[in-house]
């Protein structure tokens, strides 16, 4: 395997650095640098991959099937935390609307403090947890278990230091969050074991550390949940998809556990490849911001139910996951040069797997009109949001389940943070 280099990348001068990292923190760069080693590998100069373009159509047509299953009526939603919610065609929202809060613009708050805490737990599983659910009896894997857990959690005031506030998230709550508190809210144990639970942890922990040192963005406490009050408050009542994700990346990129940074700026989701090319700090480095983008996507309803317009959604990149990423490896789209390495197991920081990851946005980018061109669709009844959840990222899934009992084709050794 190829190590993360992040460690030995030069130094640059201040000017170089912010720049370099206001870059990478854009979606622009993420496409742009995914579409190069998409092209590089269609010409044949990836070490670990070979594209099939004749598979893109057949892949199109899997995605359209799923998603003609899923949701008849084409009437598809937004891929988003907000799904998970909903398994098992339980309302939980409804269930406790009576015990939010009547403002708006703290209702907003509530459920952002939700929808963060989830997305950040929102990491592989791993192959044998589940979450039973005592009050519908539903036993749940995988990210929707993860969801419902979470959501539990939440309404349990696990994550609140104000217990006459439950239905909220703290700094301090998160600062004394203990593996053995989530653990037990996630029912984990020795014969239930859930990936990465120290390294949730830790990242909660983080996040509450950020909560507590910018008070003008997350207040006093620092709740995650006033991130959104710059587009609550404006009197547009209009806000671009990218500028969310933008403050997202601006206020939390420190708590990511991957220590990958530019002269000690932390870049969080994003990685080294030699084969990458940018200017000045940049070169060499691959971003993908992939649950601060699926958090972004999971902002929106909360927005929209606020009667906040969220414009340029499309401008969010597809999510480089191992569904999606299974999805183009079952599917042909992709194939491993030695079949042998599917059998190793690799970290988010080798080569492979970053160029795994890379391709996955560049090609989906690609799939997307063809499942739109299967389904009848165009892009304004069909965004990127509705193809992923309609979509690809259901039809990874469905392809695991068949082929290898819901594993994905590559094993990454997660720290709960990333896949």
């Amino acid at each position: 395997m190829i190590a993360d280099t992040a460690g030995s990348a030069p130094r640059h001068d201040t000017g170089d650095v912010d720049d370099g990292v206001a870059l990478l923190r854009t979606t622009t760069a993420i496409r742009e640098r995914a579409a190069a080693l998409v092209e590089r590998a269609r010409g044949g100069g990836s070490r670990w991959f070979t594209v099939d373009d004749d598979a893109r159509a057949a892949a199109a047509d899997e995605v359209a099937s799923v998603t003609r299953q899923r949701y008849p009526d084409l009437d598809i939603p937004f891929h988003s935390r907000w799904r998970h919610f909903e398994t098992g065609g339980v309302d939980r929202l409804a269930a406790i609307d009576d015990r939010l809060p009547s403002d708006p613009a703290e209702r907003v708050r509530s459920l952002t403090d939700l929808a963060v805490i989830s997305v950040l737990l929102d990491a592989g599983a791993g192959p044998d947890w589940t979450f039973h659910e005592t009050v519908t009896g539903l036993r749940i894997a995988r990210s929707e278990g993860l969801a419902v857990a979470s959501w539990h959690a939440f309404v349990a005031g696990l994550f609140s230091s104000d217990p006459r506030r439950p239905l909220q998230v703290d700094a301090t709550a998160l600062q004394q969050l203990t593996p053995e508190s989530l653990g037990a809210a996630f029912q984990a144990s020795a014969t239930n074991p859930l990936v990465g639970v120290d390294g949730r942890v830790e990242l909660l922990r983080r996040l509450g550390a950020a909560l507590t040192t910018r008070p003008h963005v997350f207040g006093t406490p620092g709740r995650p949940g006033h991130l959104l009050d710059f587009a609550t408050s404006s009197p547009r009542r209009s806000v671009a998809a990218t500028d969310i994700l933008a403050a997202l990346l601006r206020s939390l990129s420190g708590i990511w556990l991957s220590g990958n940074s530019i002269d000690g700026h932390p870049l969080g989701d994003c990685w080294r490849h030699d084969a990458v090319t940018g200017p000045g700090a940049t070169d060499g480095w691959m971003p993908f911001h992939k649950l601060s983008q699926w958090l972004t996507f999971s902002l929106l309803e909360p927005l929209a139910w606020a009667g906040v317009d969220v414009t340029g959604i499309d401008e969010l990149t597809p999510l480089p996951e191992y569904r999606n990423g299974g999805l183009l490896l079952d599917t042909g789209v992709i194939e491993l040069r030695d079949q042998d390495l599917a059998h190793e197991i690799w970290s988010p920081g080798d080569e492979l797997i970053v160029e795994w990851r890379a391709l996955t946005v560049g090609l989906i980018d690609e799939l997307a009109p063809l499942v739109r061109d299967a389904l009848g669709g165009d892009r304004e009844k069909l965004p990127l949001a509705c193809v992923l959840e309609g979509g690809t990222w259901a039809a990874g899934r469905v392809l695991a389940g068949r082929l290898r009992n819901g594993l994905p084709p590559l094993t990454v050794a997660s720290d709960g943070t990333v896949f």
